[in-house]
């Protein structure tokens, strides 16, 4: 059975035991899979986006990665002040939303009234 893309990168950072440059853990990743050159154009977005999605991996500065495991919580946590939400003040809990919408609904039956 043929192992996938993020199974064989993980089989290769393990081996490596140090973080690697994406373009350079592609080209061996590639190279496992035999892909030709046109497959390997065609899978290196998927390999970027599965290497994101997987729990396993961990993306570095300079656009390295790295196993989780072998990074320290400070290197693989996203400094979540840098992140900004668009039009804050318009955010509205779930939980109030009911409250909004049954006073919108008193206000419309006043009005017919």
């Amino acid at each position: 059975m043929k192992k996938s893309m993020v199974d064989n990168a993980f089989d290769i950072l393990t081996q490596e035991k140090k973080a690697m440059r994406f373009l350079d853990l592609w080209k061996i990743v590639a190279k496992e899979m035999e892909f030709t050159p046109s497959q390997a154009d065609d899978n290196i977005a998927q390999f970027y986006s599965d290497l994101s999605i997987d729990g396993r991996f961990t993306s570095l500065p300079q656009n390295t990665w790295d196993l989780r495991t072998r990074q320290t919580k400070a290197n693989s946590v996203v400094d979540t002040d840098s992140i900004s939400v668009e039009d804050e003040e318009e955010f509205v809990p779930e939980e109030d939303v009911e409250e909004i919408m049954v006073e919108e609904n008193e206000e419309a039956e006043s009005e017919d009234e």
